[in-house]
């Protein structure tokens, strides 16, 4: 079991590191604008799963993969670049409502919670941070260390469905207001296509 102090001090440290501006959090709130509150709650909940898979590498060691080798942290990040490319495309190519029509057509929420998860888990980044972050926490003497980093990351989680919460749904409050216009909904499009190319560029120019 983890100490109070403990507790408190990684809580506050993962609620700080929720709300400086990244990847997960732009992208929660992209998605979330173009497509509606329950849109953005679909990819937070993605990627909250990414991170069960990120917490799990880590307990179980082979996070460290990634850190010691330069092709296997290459490979992942390309392949997650090329994703965020992928949806850079659509974006720019998606049609907008016409005004006074019904309201713009609203993607699957399984498949932006399959975004959320390929988002978050082909970022090699997410990874190497846990197998950085979380350890520091964990103590041998208090017990076995993976149980740790499992309550670890589960408390990380938890703020993030807190933090990425708050802006899926002001985001899509705003992006519902938005999308009345015919125009702003162009404009809203483009605006994401080029926030996923940026994403994609930061990843594929990341260091391990």
């Amino acid at each position: 079991m983890l100490p109070g102090d403990v507790l408190f001090t990684f809580s506050a440290a993962a609620i700080l590191l929720c709300l400086a501006p990244g990847p997960d959090n732009i992208f929660v709130l992209t998605q979330a604008a173009l497509y509606g509150r329950q849109a953005g709650l679909a990819v937070l909940f993605g990627l909250c799963t990414g991170l069960i898979g990120h917490s799990t590498a880590v307990a179980l060691g082979v996070a460290v993969i990634f850190q010691t080798s330069a092709l296997a942290f290459t490979a992942l990040k390309l392949i997650g670049a090329a994703y965020l490319l992928y949806l850079a495309w659509q974006a720019f190519r998606a049609p907008t409502a016409a005004i006074g029509m019904a309201a713009p057509p609203r993607m699957r929420l399984g498949r932006l919670y399959r975004r959320g998860i390929i988002m978050n888990i082909s970022n090699p980044k997410v990874s190497i941070f846990f197998l950085a972050f979380l350890p520091q926490f964990a103590d041998p003497a208090r017990g076995p260390v993976a149980m740790q980093i499992f309550m670890l990351g589960g408390i990380f989680i938890l703020s993030t469905i807190l933090v990425f919460g708050g802006i899926a749904l002001l985001a899509g409050a705003l992006g519902a207001w938005l999308n009345r216009s015919n125009r702003v909904q162009m404009v809203m499009n483009k605006l994401a296509g080029t926030v996923f190319v940026g994403l994609a560029l930061k990843l594929a120019i990341a260091n391990r």
